[in-house]
Formats: structure tokens, C-alpha cells, sequence
């Protein structure tokens, strides 16, 4: 299916127009408003004309082939104008049209995959239904269900929503930009991973923004993402769902599948995805890095400029929240400021540069240029409230010295932020933004901003393994079982000791003799004996483990107590034997767990075990296969990182080990995704030299 039949179509017929209030005389307003006249066409069978234009009974009755049709009618009379519109040429369709899928109940899900079926024979790219239609700034297409104000909006920002009246709260924002506003609806034959790609794949887009409950061909999706991540493509993400009353409500909205949360924010993480947590800052984050002229450098921090000493003390909380460093000037720089500045401020970073200096441009680029200049410096954020009315000079000079600045090669990016939200002078907006200045949104938003930017500056591909063992799964695949398909422990160990994890010794034994025999060929100081079943998970809950075991009797005693209380608390269960393990020195708790995802596939959990694990819940997830720079990253996520590093005169753990085992695991992981459900090695224990796991469950799919 051509999506170009969608999103370049040359011409349009608006079915249904009319003047009524709604969506159909919203489109014919839009498409009078941003088209040119000879590519568009009102289509209505009582209606001579609407809004003063031509109105044609059928689309059969348009002079000329038409690419595009915009259905504004009823559910019911959709799949017959479909049926006439493909006799005459058309291969794209917009559907306005609810009731679908997305209602949830069998009759609109009959219907949707009814007119599925009829456009996929037919050939047709079907936007929606259930959606409010697109935007095409660059070749000015726009069959768009809303109306907003007019003006300029073409730009580079690529935007995609599953929710139309979020395109509308875009487009009435100031400041955004677009190459293209997607409104995808129900997204059942071009799908959201269809226009994603076609916006990764398009030169006029350079920033993609997305509104996404969910994806239903996550194959696609992955692929899509991969290829942004290695074109350095930024896609810029809000998605509800953290809560569970979010996931409820994006399932009633559009039917999607929502997805585990973590691993969506592990799937994002691994392919430099930034995430946002509202529209506002999806609309800061992506215009700015559409606006400017380059990246910050990586592992270099941010500096910021502003007139007065309280907006310096703002700058550095708010910087400080969202996790941006402020790196101190080296001594180069401060004499520059000091030569600069008035004697009465003081050089720190941030900087209060007074207010004397912004009505005088070639001090205030002085200070720009000395800030910029200082290899600790990645970033430049200027600090100034722009009004509608302009009372005060002194913007002028500041964006007369950020011109002068900004046109230099060793510049750097720059951004202004204000310190109150209010209209914008839209001259000085756009005199910054041509110079690759944004506007942020006011204090908050805008350190998020920069925190994106930065955070998308440092991600490298390179250094992630982008090799996700997917399958294009379908949704009768990702209704699964209620029931527990375990191995027993010693199964479970013997999968993880081949490849390569220490387990310790470990046999089964069938009676109370092979019992003994074990331990005595082990030859240790003490063991440990478990039950070996596949149905008891909690072995210690019902007296089924026994520690600390020095002697032939000890172990026979230990076997009989553990078959016979493995019997009377759980009759129905499976005993395989009692297994007998070396009983290996306690170390620092640390768990490692694999959870395959019905649509992503297997994500890795790890962090400290114990208290930190069932307390902090201190772990990370990250999606498999796993290279050892991935997780090297993602152990500096822990909390409790610093009791592995030697903290406070304790002896230092042996990292590469743990890294190893993390790295193996997701390999394992990757090998096992057709059959493996959940893997969790708790506890496995960590010492100077080396790990054990002590623990595994195996949970087949």
C-alpha cells in the first residue's frame, strides 16, 4: 500500500461538504483556505455549491481522476462511496467515520475489519477511520477535520497522533512548525509504524513527533526505530500508559495494544527515543531540536545567561531537577568575563550577565563568545522573557549579538528561555528562529528541553546492539496463558550454566541414598538441599529447602523432611527428587530476570537483590540482546551502584563478572525468545572474584 496516495495526493475530493457545522464544511474551509483551487472538489448530492464553490452529485461526476477522497459521511455510507471512488481512479481514503474498533465491541470490530478487507482489495491507503485527517505543509495538502487560526506553520517537525484533537492543540501553538500533521485514527490499514516511516524516510523532516497509545505491528515499529536511531533522526514520544488508568484509556480510544511501560521505555532507551511526560514539553523538545543548527557536543554541560541574579538562581534549581550539570568556567574564560562584565558581577556558571549588557551588542556577543568558547560548555541557554509589546530595547541588542554569534563556525547551540509564560513578539521569534535560536517554553519546560537535547546528543548507536530477535506478532498471539509452565530449579540451572553463568555444583538425587552419595562425592563443608518440582516455585515457604547440611546424616535426615513436607503441602505437585548443592559463600545479593514481551520480546531486569530489590525496587530493564556498553550504562542507573564500587572503605566487587552474566543472559534470552516466558536468577551472589547463582526459575511459553 503507497502511502504517497495519502500524504502527496495531487488533488481531493471532499465528500459530504457542506455548510453545516462539523467536520465536512471544516475540511472544505481548510482545503479553500491552504490548496489551491483547481486541486480540490465538493462532493454532494443535495448541494449545488458550498461556501460559494462547486458541489459535484457523486465523485463519478469530477471531470478529471482524483487521488485522494475525504469521506466526512456516516459509517453506514462509507464502504458504497469507497466502492464508487476506486471505479474512478482513487487510491487514497480519509475516514472521518467513529463506531469502529475502537468502541470495542463486536459489531464495530466486524465493521472495521470489514472495510480492512475492502480496501486492501481495492488497493487503497485508508487513513482512520475514526481519525480527523492530515496536513501536508510542504506541497500544501490539507484534508483536516479542524480549524485553526491562519498562518505560516511549514516547517520540519513531522508530527503523528493517534489523537486528532492533539494535531489541533499543536497547530494552535505558536511556535510549532510543520512538515507534516498526521492524525492516524484507528490506524487500520496505513498504520502509525507506516507514516512513522515514511517520516524517518523524508528529507523535508527532520524532527518526528509522535501521540502514541500503542503500535499493532511492533516487527515494523522496531524497524522503523532502527533506522532513525542510525540516520541520527530525533523522534520525540508521548505515550500514555504509566498508569493503569492511562492503559484503560488509551485501550477504550483506539483499540491499540498498549504494551508493558517499562518496555516501551527500555525499547526507547535502546534506540535513543525521547520520551516526554505532556504535550508541552513534546512540543518544546521537538521544535527545538528542529530549530537548532547542530547538536551539542557530547559530555560537554550546559551554561546559562541571564540579566538578573534571581532568574541565575531559577536557572540553576531547575537545572539542577531535570539533571543538567553546570560545569565551572576554566580560568580562560573567567578573565574574558571579568574583561567584559561590569565589576560588580561576578563570572559563575550560570551567569548573571546584569542587565547593563543586554543594550549593548558587542559586549553581550563578547560574553556569548567567551561562554561558547570554554570546552566545557556544550549548550547555551539565555534567559529573557519576550513580551508581545515591546517596551524595552533591550532584544534587540541581544538578538542582534546572538546574530553576530550564531554566525560564527564555532558556535554553539543556543536557546532562550522565559521566565514567565506570555504571548511571544512573533518578529523576534522568528528573527531567532532563522538563526537557529528557539523560543522554549517558559523555565520548566525549557531545562526538559535541553535535557532532551542533550541526552539525544549523547546517544550512540554504535554502542548499543540493535538486534532485536522480533517476530511480527499478532494480537490472537498475545493473549496468553494464565498457567505457570516451569522447569524445575535443576532444569532451569543446567539452561543458564550453558552459557557460561556459575551455578556451583548441583545433582539430583531419587533417594536418600543417591542423596548422600552426592555429597560425599562433592566434598564440601556444608550443602544445601531443595525439592526439584516444576509446580513448587516456593520452596522455603513450605520446608522444602534445608541449609547448612555438614553431614551424611544431616543430608538423610533433610531428604525425608523435604519429600515429606513437599507431599503434604502440595499433594498435587510433581517431585522430580531432592536436588543437593554446594552451599557457596553469601555474597552481595544481586537478581538477574528475562521477561519476554508478547510484542517486543525478551527485556532484561537486573539490580541488588534483597532489601533493594523487594523495598527500593532498585532495577533497571533493558531490551535484549545487550552489549556491554548498554549495560555499563545501565548500571549506573542503580541506586545502590556505589555498595558494588567499594563504597565507604568496602571492598570493591568484581563488575566485569556481573556485566558478563547480564550479557550472556541476554544472549540466552534472544536464543530461548520462541519458547521462554520468564527467566529469574534470585539470588545470585557477587563477591570480589567472580559470581554463583544460587537460584533459577525457567517459565516456558
Amino acid at each position: 500500500m503507497n502511502i504517497e496516495y495519502l500524504l502527496k495526493s495531487k488533488n481531493v475530493a471532499i465528500i459530504g461538504a457542506t455548510e453545516k457545522a462539523g467536520f465536512g464544511r471544516d475540511t472544505c474551509k481548510n482545503v479553500m483556505t491552504y490548496m489551491d483551487s483547481q486541486n480540490y472538489f465538493f462532493v454532494n448530492p443535495s448541494r449545488k455549491e458550498v461556501l460559494g464553490v462547486k458541489c459535484y452529485k457523486s465523485i463519478s461526476d469530477i471531470p478529471k481522476p482524483v487521488d485522494l477522497m475525504v469521506i466526512c459521511t456516516p459509517k453506514h455510507t462509507v464502504e458504497k462511496l469507497i466502492i464508487e471512488g476506486s471505479k474512478n481512479g482513487v487510491k487514497g481514503v480519509v475516514v472521518y467515520a467513529s463506531g469502529y474498533g475502537e468502541v470495542g465491541t463486536e459489531e464495530g470490530q466486524q465493521e472495521e475489519e470489514s472495510l480492512s478487507r475492502l480496501c486492501m482489495e481495492r488497493n487503497i491507503a485508508l487513513m482512520g477511520p475514526n481519525c480527523a485527517g492530515f496536513a501536508n505543509f510542504i506541497d500544501k495538502v490539507h484534508p483536516f477535520a479542524f480549524l485553526s487560526d491562519y498562518r505560516d506553520r511549514k516547517g520540519s517537525v513531522g508530527v503523528v497522533s493517534q489523537s486528532g484533537q492533539l494535531i489541533l492543540s499543536m497547530m494552535d501553538n505558536p511556535k510549532m512548525r510543520f512538515s507534516y500533521a498526521i492524525s492516524s485514527g484507528n490506524s487500520k490499514i496505513s498504520t502509525v509504524e507506516d507514516y512513522l516511516e515514511y517520516l524517518v524516510n523524508d528529507q523535508d523532516t527532520r524532527v518526528i513527533a509522535a501521540y502514541l497509545e500503542g503500535v499493532s505491528n511492533p516487527l515494523k515499529f522496531v524497524r522503523v526505530l532502527k533506522n532513525a536511531a542510525k540516520r541520527r533522526k530525533p523522534i520525540v514520544v508521548l505515550k500514555p500508559g504509566r498508569s493503569q488508568k492511562g492503559v484503560e484509556l488509551v485501550a477504550s480510544h483506539t483499540g491499540s495494544l498498549s504494551g508493558s511501560d517499562r518496555v516501551y521505555d527500555a525499547l526507547f532507551e535502546k534506540f535513543g527515543v525521547i520520551r516526554v511526560n505532556d504535550l508541552e514539553e513534546l512540543m518544546t523538545t521537538a521544535q527545538a531540536l528542529a530549530t537548532i543548527k547542530k547538536l551539542p557536543e557530547q559530555k560537554k554541560g550546559l551554561a546559562c545567561i541571564s540579566l538578573s541574579g534571581g532568574e541565575t538562581g531559577i536557572c540553576a534549581d531547575l537545572g539542577e531537577q531535570v539533571g543538567l550539570h553546570y560545569p565551572n568556567f576554566e580560568k580562560k574564560t573567567l578573565e574574558e568575563l571579568k574583561r567584559v562584565l561590569p565589576s560588580y558581577a561576578a563570572p559563575n556558571n550560570p551567569l548573571d550577565s546584569t542587565a547593563t549588557l543586554s543594550y549593548d551588542t558587542e559586549k553581550f556577543a563578547s560574553v556569548l563568545e567567551a561562554v561558547m568558547k570554554d570546552p566545557n560548555i556544550g549548550i547555551v541557554s539565555v534567559g529573557y522573557t519576550l513580551l508581545q509589546e515591546i517596551s524595552d530595547n533591550a532584544i534587540h541588542y541581544m538578538t542582534e549579538a546572538l546574530k553576530l554569534v550564531c554566525a560564527e563556525d564555532w558556535s554553539k547551540p543556543v536557546v532562550m528561555i522565559p521566565f514567565a509564560e506570555n504571548t511571544r513578539h512573533e518578529g523576534y521569534v522568528e528573527a531567532l528562529r532563522s538563526i537557529g535560536v528557539p523560543v522554549l517554553s517558559t523555565s520548566a519546560y525549557g531545562f526538559r528541553a535541553i535535557r532532551n537535547i542533550q541526552r539525544f546528543s549523547e546517544y550512540t548507536p554504535e554502542d548499543k546492539n540493535l538486534e532485536i530477535p522480533l517476530f511480527n506478532k499478532t494480537e490472537n498471539q498475545i493473549i496468553e496463558s494464565e498457567s505457570i509452565n516451569a522447569l524445575t530449579e535443576s532444569e532451569s540451572k543446567k539452561i543458564i550454566q550453558a552459557y557460561g553463568i556459575n551455578c556451583g555444583r548441583f545433582e539430583v538425587a531419587h533417594s536418600r541414598d543417591e542423596a548422600v552419595r552426592i555429597f560425599r562425592e562433592m566434598r564440601v563443608k556444608k550443602a544445601v538441599a531443595k525439592i526439584d518440582s516444576p509446580d513448587i516455585l516456593h520452596k522455603t515457604d513450605i520446608g522444602c529447602v534445608k541449609l547448612s547440611l555438614e553431614t551424611e546424616e544431616e543430608i538423610r535426615v533433610a531428604y525425608d523432611e523435604i519429600i515429606e513436607n513437599a507431599k503434604k503441602n502440595s499433594p498435587t505437585s510433581r517431585i522430580m527428587g531432592v536436588q543437593i548443592c554446594e552451599m557457596v559463600p553469601k555474597g552481595t545479593e544481586l537478581i538477574v530476570g528475562v521477561s519476554n514481551d508478547p510484542q517486543f520480546g525478551p527485556s532484561i531486569m537486573f539490580g541488588i537483590g534483597g532489601v533493594f530489590v523487594e523495598v527500593f525496587q532498585d532495577t533497571v530493564l533493558g531490551m535484549a540482546p545487550l552489549s556491554r556498553e548498554e549495560v555499563n550504562q545501565m548500571l549506573s542507573q542503580l541506586k545502590g551502584i556505589k555498595l558494588l564500587e567499594g563504597y565507604r572503605g568496602q571492598k570493591k566487587l568484581d563488575m566485569e563478572a556481573f556485566i558478563d552474566v547480564i550479557v550472556k543472559v541476554s544472549q540466552l534470552a534472544c536464543d530461548h525468545d520462541s519458547r521462554i516466558k520468564e527467566l529469574d536468577i534470585n539470588p545470585i551472589f557477587l563477591y570480589e572474584k567472580g559470581v554463583c547463582a544460587v537460584d533459577a526459575l525457567y517459565i516456558k511459553k
